[in-house]
């Protein structure tokens, strides 16, 4: 069976998807799965457990200049590279008119089908091309998080039941630089490394400089290394003010996403505001603690914390809402309590590893 995913963009939302990838796979081990992704987030999709083929677009830059000889190329070259397998399913899972022309063009193998979502659900968007175009559209519930839209979407599509645990399937390497600098942190007494993530497209999303100088100096304080990952000029000016007088500091050069990725598996923990990045922490399963300025992690933010509701393990990721922002001394105590559940796991597994080594 050959299938295809259409998830374009953004990086949370192409992170979230990954775990219903998890689930196919598991249903039909035997599948091959392609990715049509935007070309920023094909290094991560590559990264994915199970995906075959990564077709990359870059439609965000195509419609700047859409009657652009350049433009008309890549469009042709993409459409060529989209049309030279013939697919059982192609699967819309963003819901909008661009990742329905993407379906819509897909070739279909005899008896395939395209699928999609015939709703919108709470906090998502959604556009009604991608109801028409697809030959099944499927009912979800509007209350949904992310990552579970995407998985209930692809259960129904192929008549499976969701595993109670779900996996990313997300694999980083070994940053041997990083694995150096954790040597000479231990042997100098300090006893990990926890990434900050605080930069966020959304302003509204931010949390306050003086919290985070104030959390690197407990974490400093506490015996860790603080690591302070940057995607723009001004998010690195932040980090060298947070960075202000801390004694175990670094300020990670500007990296590509996929070395990105495996800098922050290499890390024992991340703190960070909803962002992609955090996201990506959560897929690693790393120990996290991810921020809220507003009452949207029920949508985006970890799920381990739900499985403790069924009986699960304690989580290893949590979220923190306040209003207007969450306090230094809540995220602290939730730090503690995911770092707890983070080393009672790997004791639990036998291994003195990050967990976010457990799919390599």
């Amino acid at each position: 069976m050959r299938i295809l995913i259409v998830k374009l963009s953004s990086l949370g939302d192409v992170v979230h998807t990954m775990a219903a990838v998890q689930d196919i796979r598991l249903a039909h081990p035997y599948a091959q799965i392609d990715w049509v992704v935007e070309r920023a987030f094909a290094p991560l999709v590559l990264r994915c457990k199970g995906v075959h083929r990564v077709i990359h677009c870059e439609l965000r830059r195509w419609r700047k200049a859409p009657l652009a000889a350049e433009t008309r190329q890549a469009w042709k070259e993409f459409k060529q590279e989209l049309q030279q397998t013939t697919y059982d399913a192609v699967i819309d899972l963003q819901g909008l008119s661009k990742s329905a022309l993407v379906s819509k063009l897909a070739r279909l193998a005899p008896g395939g089908k395209r699928y999609g979502m015939a709703n919108q659900t709470e906090g998502s968007s959604f556009e009604a091309p991608a109801r028409w175009v697809a030959d099944v559209a499927i009912t979800l519930p509007t209350h949904c998080h992310a990552v579970t839209r995407a998985r209930l979407l692809c259960a129904e599509i192929f008549g499976y039941t969701l595993p109670f645990y779900m996996h990313f399937g997300l694999l980083a390497q070994m940053d041997k630089g990083l694995a150096d600098t954790k040597k000479v942190a231990f042997r100098t007494g300090l006893q990990g490394l926890v990434a900050l993530v605080h930069g966020t497209s959304r302003a509204d999303k931010c949390w306050p400089l003086d919290h985070w100088r104030a959390l690197a100096t407990r974490l400093n304080a506490a015996g860790f290394m603080v690591a302070l990952p940057h995607g723009s000029a001004a998010e690195e000016a932040t980090c060298h003010e947070i960075a202000q007088d801390l004694a175990h500091v670094q300020v990670w050069p500007r990296l590509a996403l996929d070395a990105l990725t495996d800098s922050l598996a290499n890390c024992d923990g991340v703190i960070g505001v909803d962002s992609g990045l955090s996201h990506i922490a959560v897929a690693l399963d790393l120990a996290h603690v991810q921020l809220y300025n507003f009452d949207t992690a029920w949508r985006t933010g970890p799920l381990a914390e739900r499985q403790v509701e069924h009986g699960g393990p304690a989580p290893r990721q949590v979220s923190v809402y306040a209003d207007p922002t969450p306090t230094v001394d809540s995220v602290w105590q939730a730090w503690t309590s995911v770092l707890a559940a983070a080393q009672a796991h790997r004791q639990a597994a036998g291994h003195n590893r990050p967990s976010s080594f457990a799919n390599l």
